[in-house]
């Protein structure tokens, strides 16, 4: 019988950096098999800070730090945005930052733990759903307030740095209804009575439909299948005739918008790039199942979107025209998305 005694988590985290000193956090994660939160708690006292979870708070201060660049993520893309938090409103545990630079769209209900990392010069403040999965992060840059970053951090230091985090799984998703047991035609006219976009969520639910099911399910007119690479094109279409476009990139607990044009695209391995000043997004292509072009009324006329899906169903990106509540849709973005090709099925 052997007396060895298995390494720590830190050990193996330690280990698995020094073999692959390139490897992200996340992916370090998933390699032994623990949330990244839990990786991020071993720096605790060297260099990582536990803070309380006044996450309310904490972001109403952030415009302290001024220019910062927000990061929210899935499994399949990262959204990063540079700007300053400001005009943060909430309604119980849903939130608005509605800025030119930062629009977020915050769920509240989902934030668990927040930490304060410092890896040499770069400063962050991460937040956490309960099962340890990122759901938002804010980096300072080099326009910002190093002083009031160390201040937030101190104001909100969790008194207990030695405190116990517990993480919990989600329970897995329900299982898809089969066709047949959804009012098909119900579902349909409420499609075409739409009057909001934002109330598409609302229509799904009230018909137990996922999302993918519901394209599937669609009003033909509406929903369009395009070849799995109409985001790389999209973005390239977007960069090359400068049409200002909206990009979606959420989270159980955060969405991330960027709104405005994109210019330097480029391929990297799996990802496709965008790498702008002030907006950069890296999409794993090779994650990608699904894409449909979409189409929803509105009191301002259709409005047309990319949606790109996963294996699972989820949602990976989506793209829009640049628009604003109460102005149609960019003509310029509906005729780069008439010149995506479409699957005939």
């Amino acid at each position: 019988m052997s007396n060895t005694i298995a390494p720590s988590l830190k050990e193996q985290y330690e280990s698995l950096k020094a073999a692959n000193p390139k490897l992200r956090i996340r992916n370090a994660a998933q390699e032994l098999n623990v949330s990244e939160a839990e990786l991020v708690a071993l720096g605790i006292g060297e260099g990582t800070t536990l803070l309380n979870p006044a996450f309310q708070d904490i972001l109403k201060e952030i415009i302290t730090l001024g220019k910062v660049m927000g990061l929210t993520r899935n499994n399949s893309v990262v959204h990063e945005r540079k700007g300053i938090y400001d005009n943060i409103s909430f309604e119980g545990p849903v939130g608005l930052a509605v800025n030119k630079d930062i629009d977020l769209r915050l769920f509240m209900m989902h934030w668990k733990h927040a930490f304060a990392v410092a890896e040499g010069d770069r400063k962050s403040i991460q937040i956490f759903d309960k099962s340890g999965e990122a759901t938002h992060k804010i980096y300072l840059t080099s326009e910002s307030d190093v002083a009031a970053y160390d201040a937030l951090v101190q104001k909100f230091r969790a008194e207990d740095q030695q405190a116990t985090l517990s993480f919990e799984a989600y329970p897995a998703a329900a299982a898809e209804l089969p066709d047949a047991e959804i009012d098909v035609d119900s579902f349909r006219q409420g499609w075409k009575n739409l009057k909001d976009s934002h109330e598409f969520f609302g229509l799904t639910r009230t018909h137990k439909l996922t999302r993918t099911q519901a394209l599937r399910l669609a009003p033909a007119e509406f929903v369009q299948k395009v070849p799995n690479d109409a985001a790389r094109r999209v973005l390239d279409m977007a960069s090359e005739r400068q049409v200002p476009v909206m990009v979606f990139v959420g989270n159980r607990g955060c969405i991330q918008i960027h709104s405005g044009t994109v210019t330097k695209v480029m391929e990297a391995g799996p990802w496709y790039n965008v790498l702008d000043p002030m907006f950069n997004l890296h999409l794993n292509e090779t994650d990608i199942a699904s894409s449909f072009i979409v189409k929803k009324p509105s009191t301002d006329g259709i409005v047309t979107a990319l949606e790109v899906f996963d294996q699972n169903g989820e949602m990976i990106v989506q793209f829009f025209g640049e628009r604003k509540p109460g102005i149609p849709e960019l003509e310029t973005w509906r005729a780069l998305v008439n010149d995506l090709p479409v699957v005939q099925d």
